[in-house]
């Protein structure tokens, strides 16, 4: 588990990581050279920011809860579970999108974040769920397999994955 003092777990997001989150979001983006823009927002008032990502809202078209993947005030990622998909969703997207920030990468975070994700998705009453990663992603592509992600083919660059909850509960239990 790394240098971390507690175990890492999903909570809804929270203003006890803000220079966690800043630090680990600043340096994701630059090393993956995506715009950073919508961190001033962040930088300005991060309470405000963490409050419009609480609770359920409505983002894709439809209700999505926002979970970040916390170790005390160690910010390590998000993880966003749609309620359900729309037509667009269920081609490319899926019910839960998740990132580990680049400072805490290949060190397992992922799969036990995406494993603590889906035990949230059936708290939620899903039966089952879609991910879909790039077909060139396969960093992804091995999480979603360890958290026993079934292959459904592709579409449009992406491939996706069904993991039944229900199945999934009664192999972990």
């Amino acid at each position: 588990m790394d240098d971390l003092a507690e175990p890492p777990r999903l909570v809804p997001p929270t203003a006890e990581v803000r220079e966690s989150f800043l630090a680990g979001e600043r340096a994701d983006h630059l090393a993956t050279g995506d715009p950073m823009d919508w961190m001033d927002e962040a930088d300005r008032d991060f309470e405000a920011f963490v409050e419009r990502r609480r609770g359920v809202r409505e983002r894709w078209g439809v209700p999505s809860t926002t979970f970040w993947y916390v170790s005390g005030e160690h910010y390590i990622g998000t993880l966003i579970v749609r309620h359900r998909l729309t037509p667009e969703l269920a081609e490319v997207g899926g019910h839960i999108g998740y990132h580990v920030v680049f400072p805490w990468r290949r060190r397992g975070h992922a799969t036990r974040m995406l494993a603590a994700g889906l035990a949230e998705s059936r708290r939620l009453g899903l039966e089952r769920v879609l991910l879909t990663c790039a077909v060139d992603n396969e960093p992804s592509r091995r999480v979603i397999l360890a958290n026993g992600g079934l292959r459904d083919g592709r579409a449009r660059g992406e491939d996706r994955f069904w993991i039944d909850l229900a199945e999934r509960a009664a192999r972990t239990a």
